[in-house]
């Protein structure tokens, strides 16, 4: 059975394994240990840094994502923003990420947010057919940074 709720600290493990192994599927990119550890943890001691959400299927974590916050003055309320977004890849394609997307939209609107928003990398187009396949536009903006 899949479930889908709140993380807590004891979830820790599972998502900075799934951020290690997504870092090195999308940018070929080795995460220090220490880093990633000491970011996740960030989040459960600080809750205006974000929330983290996990997916189980019989116990098992198996998907997880992060929700960061977004003040919109346009709007008089709070955009959240899917960030750290993963899927073990033996449970793609299943639907794992849309029910957690339901699930967050559903809790966001009770809440009264404005709206989701994420971002997606260049060449994921598979991840792109997905957020469309949602009802999600990529049309209105295109994301710019700089990065230490």
């Amino acid at each position: 059975m899949i479930t889908i709720r709140m993380a807590n600290p004891d979830d820790a493990p599972s998502i900075i394994a799934f951020q290690q192994a997504m870092a090195m599927e999308t940018e070929g990119m080795k995460l220090k240990p220490d880093v990633i550890t000491n970011g996740v943890m960030a989040v459960f001691r600080d809750t205006n840094k974000g929330r983290y959400y996990v997916t189980e299927d019989q116990g098992k974590v198996i998907a997880s994502l992060m929700i960061t916050y977004e003040w919109s003055d346009w709007r008089n309320a709070v955009i959240w923003w899917f960030q750290s977004v993963y899927v073990i890849p033996e449970y793609r394609r299943k639907g794992i990420f849309r029910m957690m997307y339901d699930h967050v939209k559903k809790e966001g609107m009770e809440c009264g947010i404005a709206g989701l928003r994420l971002y997606v990398e260049l060449e994921n187009r598979r991840a792109q057919k997905t957020y469309e396949a949602m009802g999600m536009d990529g049309r209105h903006y295109r994301t710019f940074e700089w990065m230490v």
